[in-house]
């Protein structure tokens, strides 16, 4: 075999495992957003508490999550300090509705809802379809109870329209479900550090918690609480913001 031809095979073996490799990590992904979401099309009760620095509880909200396939999401704010007010997500679009408005504000995924909780954290659930991944190899992390076996993940945003530029996310070696993440802005500092509480620790099959440590100022912590999930598909014109800003009362 000559040279150019052994070179040419050993490139293309590379290509080979490096697509095998980006496939691997790409249905670890899937698996762990199985976790917390299951399906698309989903109504999901959401309650968010903010805790103060010494741990005494702060506020809390309610909220109820559309979350839709191809990047959709409509949220409801159900408490009465927020009541009437709506954020849709299309895409890479983020509109926040005020009761009594016409007009649909531009806002950004980034954006607080309270505490450390933001639009994105609420309205977006999807690793596999928003970030490339890359495996950084197998370490131990500690799970709820005792530290367990995991899979290192290093992902990078596929588009512009999510919170979080970067995460590093560790998932359970042999189940894949997502034990913590650290997230990181557009700066490449680190915003907040997650973790997750499931309904069976030892057989977990859903994220009932996820846990969120401020990193950048504050150092407190703010708990989404997933309430309830079920299939929900919405009428088409929900995910219209004209709509949405011409109809304040959905229900």
């Amino acid at each position: 075999m000559n040279i150019f031809r052994f070179s040419t095979l050993a490139a293309a073996v590379m290509a080979a495992a490096s697509a095998q490799a980006g496939d691997d990590v790409a249905a670890l992904l899937k698996d762990a957003d199985r976790y917390r979401t299951g399906q698309d099309n989903l109504q999901v009760e959401t309650q968010v508490s903010a805790f103060k620095r010494d741990g005494t509880p702060d506020k809390e909200r309610r909220y109820t999550v559309f979350v839709q396939a191809d990047h959709k999401s409509l949220v409801l704010m159900r408490s009465p300090a927020e009541q009437g007010q709506k954020v849709l997500m299309l895409g890479d679009d983020f509109w926040l509705l005020m009761p009594g408005s016409q007009r649909p504000l531009r806002i950004t995924p980034s954006q607080k809802l309270l505490g450390d909780a933001s639009t994105g954290d609420i309205a977006t659930m999807s690793w596999s379809q928003d970030y490339r991944g890359t495996l950084v190899g197998e370490e131990s992390c500690a799970g709820e109870k005792a530290a367990v076996p995991c899979l290192h993940l290093n992902l990078v945003a596929a588009r512009k329209g999510v919170t979080y530029q970067r995460i590093e996310l560790w998932i359970g070696k042999a189940r894949h479900e997502p034990i913590k993440a650290d997230l990181y802005v557009q700066s490449d500092k680190l915003a907040k550090q997650a973790s997750f509480v499931f309904d069976n620790p030892s057989a977990p099959t859903t994220v009932t918690e996820m846990v969120l440590l401020d990193r950048l100022s504050n150092h407190k912590e703010t708990r989404v609480r997933y309430l309830g999930r079920v299939p929900k598909v919405v009428p088409e014109v929900w995910l219209n913001p004209m709509f949405l800003a011409r109809n304040p009362a959905l229900e």
